[in-house]
């Protein structure tokens, strides 16, 4: 018992410190930069054309900054579309790697996204099963129906998992496979800023890394709770 603590401690310690090192790290580059000639957003649009990608929108955002596959869609937090903070540059650049990865069709990425179709139906269906299977036992007195609950909520859950864990590679590749070496060689940052743009590259990854142990972590309480 004392070892199983242990180790969920362990984990959640894992999942919350990468997150609050990425944000850290984030908002520690924040500030906007006079000699920053574009904000994220201008730069964003910047590669797009350079790179043919005039298809691509770029939008504000009110939720996290992402590429949409499905619409072809750059979408920046507003910090990060009209700042012009190394934060803002960096973060721009990330996302136009997921559209360089869309144009070249990068498999990772079609898998990612063909993972979350999936989850998206799956979850449909298992709110619909969480929900009804209590009052169907209820109903007919059968203990199947909270054996269906247990199963939906397993599967949501681990589904959250896999979706994390595919979307890690991708964005590795978005960030030091795509974006560092665009602003590297456009020199569209200085190049004693590009230490400090390698870390907000790596904080983008870890954001995944924390959700993938936070949804591990979501399954053991569900484990836990059916238990009781």
């Amino acid at each position: 018992m004392a070892i199983l603590i242990i180790g969920l401690l362990l984990i959640v310690a894992l999942s919350v410190l990468p997150s609050l090192w990425g944000r850290s790290v984030l908002a520690r580059h924040a500030t906007d930069r006079p000699d920053f000639p574009g904000t994220g957003g201008e730069l964003a649009r910047h590669l797009l054309s350079e790179m043919r990608l005039d298809h691509v929108k770029v939008e504000e955002t009110q939720l996290a900054d992402h590429y949409d596959p499905r619409d072809q869609t750059i979408r920046l937090t507003p910090q990060n579309m009209h700042g012009r903070s190394l934060t803002a540059v960096v973060v721009a650049t990330h996302e136009v790697g997921h559209a360089m990865q869309d144009a070249t069709g990068y498999a990772p990425l079609k898998r990612r996204t063909q993972l979350a179709k999936v989850a998206m139906g799956v979850q449909k269906v298992g709110a619909i099963v969480m929900i009804g299977a209590p009052i169907a036992a209820a109903i007919i007195r059968h203990p199947i129906g909270l054996a269906f609950e247990f199963f939906a909520g397993l599967l949501i859950l681990s589904l959250a998992v896999v979706i994390h864990l595919a979307t890690l590679p991708v964005e590795i590749d978005a960030s030091f496979n795509r974006a560092l070496p665009v602003l590297k060689t456009g020199q569209y940052i200085p190049e004693k800023d590009m230490p400090a743009a390698k870390r907000i590259l790596q904080a983008a990854a870890f954001t995944y890394v924390a959700a993938a142990l936070m949804s591990i972590i979501n399954i053991a309480r569900w484990l836990r709770i059916l238990r009781m």
